[in-house]
């Protein structure tokens, strides 16, 4: 019934029955200590009074903020998340109305503009697919021609960090480690052969050759490096068979153009949100005991310049050098047939590592999994000292502590679609939590959290919700 009233009515009723709450309780408080007052002395009566009149008055305000809580408070709170997400994440579906309904007419009215902005969005989002259909041809076409070329090719940064790479460029680089957009080119080649080179180069101002070395003596090979015309950077160019490699190397290209511009160094803390280097990853253990049970498989993938990065990823199954319990089997699917011949933990961490280099480790519920990382670590020297980045706690921050925090409720309340098979499976949970944090990441900036530094702080005042989920 009280769906009919308006919203400033309904506040006014919230009040009004407090008023009259208050009138009622201290009427009877004087009455009670009359009545004691007239039978046992008129102290002890108006005693009796005051006593029932702070404490039921602090029962009706602590009812009243209760009901505030539960039809205004939260949600707003939860109108205003649906709003962020739609706005900032492109979620889609309908809003939940029904928490809203004591809201007057402000559920409906949001609902309206949410569904008119999907509509100019998905208009623009059709002329921006052909465009984007017509790049995605050319880009295969390119890819296909450079594949030909026996000449692997890396773009570098002034500050010689990775801005391109193709298929063949990337048969090059995991001869050394795993191939990673925004990396340092050091971290592949020795620096002292770089650093020569591209101070000659520099003086030249034009092409030219030297032997790079790969990182502790891996690969050694003729190299050239061309400057990028009027652009800060400059070409890696390989010649393939030099780094014993076949034409036709089967992997996309892989580039991000804002790269070249952006700015490096400064803390880590200070670092924006567009300029982080993360990895996504998860696990499937025997169990969920980290101090007991082993880890059974591994996906990750790569996040740079808020976007997922196409064919990095690292999925492998991992011999936990144990029979997997049925239970953990029924969960994830994977049995003891699948995992024999596989690496263990420490080779299986140690790509990992590499794979991770100089990023942000991301996970949900990160504490779980890199509990089995941090045992794992001391026996083979391995050190795990990377920023932590939860989405447990980003949805906290974004959703408020009192919702539902689970991997699929996030994904739900941000339209990321997991797929029934991927789901329980390292590989697709860790696209469906990279997913999520790309759809995040706008709506942390809209909040005002645009360095790495204030996304932290903001989740350290949750870190309760990960101690009561493990």
């Amino acid at each position: 019934m009280t769906e009919r009233f308006g919203l400033r009515l309904r506040i006014g009723l919230f009040f009004a029955f407090l008023a009259a709450g208050g009138a009622v309780l201290a009427a009877l408080a004087l009455w009670l200590g009359f009545q004691r007052a007239a039978g046992a002395g008129a102290a002890s009566g108006f005693v009796m009074a005051g006593l029932l009149l702070v404490f039921g008055w602090a029962g009706l305000c602590v009812g009243v903020w209760l009901l505030f809580d539960e039809n205004l408070a939260r949600p707003i709170e939860r109108l205003a998340a649906g709003l962020r997400s739609r706005a900032h994440a492109g979620a889609t579906g309908e809003m939940d109305l029904h928490t809203a309904r004591h809201l007057g007419d402000l559920a409906p009215a949001a609902a309206a503009i949410s569904a008119r902005a999907a509509e100019v969005a998905a208009a623009r989002a059709d002329a921006v697919a052909e465009q984007t259909a017509q790049l995605a041809a050319e880009k295969d076409l390119l890819t296909a021609l450079l594949s030909e070329i026996p000449v692997a090719t890396i773009l570098l940064s002034d500050a010689r960090r990775i801005v391109l790479y193709d298929g063949q460029a990337a048969e090059v680089l995991a001869q050394i480690g795993p191939p990673r957009l925004d990396a340092p080119i050091a971290d592949y080649l020795e620096e002292a052969d770089l650093a020569a080179a591209h101070d000659r180069m520099r003086r030249e101002a034009r092409e030219v050759r030297f032997t790079a070395r790969g990182v502790a003596g891996r690969l050694a090979f003729q190299a050239r490096l061309r400057p990028l015309g009027g652009a800060p950077g400059a070409v890696l160019l390989i010649d393939a068979a030099e780094a014993r490699i076949a034409p036709g190397a089967a992997r996309p290209l892989v580039y991000d153009f804002a790269l070249l511009e952006r700015a490096t160094g400064g803390t880590l803390d200070a670092a924006s949100l567009e300029a982080l280097r993360l990895v996504v990853f998860d696990t499937e253990t025997t169990g969920l005991l980290p101090h007991r049970d082993e880890i059974v498989q591994i996906g990750a993938l790569r996040v740079v310049g808020g976007r997922i990065v196409p064919g990095e990823r690292l999925e492998m199954l991992v011999d936990p050098g144990r029979p997997i319990p049925r239970a953990a089997t029924r969960v994830h699917g994977i049995t003891d047939a699948m995992v024999a011949g596989a690496p263990d933990i420490g080779a299986a961490a140690r790509q990992l590592h590499d794979f991770a280099r100089g990023a942000v480790i991301v996970a949900h519920n990160a504490p779980f999994d890199m509990a089995f990382l941090h045992r794992q670590a001391g026996r083979d020297g391995l050190v795990w000292d990377h920023p932590v980045l939860d989405t447990v706690l980003l949805s906290a921050v974004l959703f408020g502590a009192s919702e539902t925090h689970t991997l699929d409720a996030l994904c739900a309340r941000l339209g990321v679609e997991i797929p029934a098979p991927l789901r329980h499976t390292a590989p697709g949970d860790a696209l469906a939590t990279a997913e999520a944090l790309c759809r995040m990441l706008p709506m942390l900036r809209a909040r005002g959290l645009t360095t790495l530094g204030e996304v932290i702080a903001q989740t350290r005042r949750h870190r309760r919700l990960l101690e009561d989920l493990n």
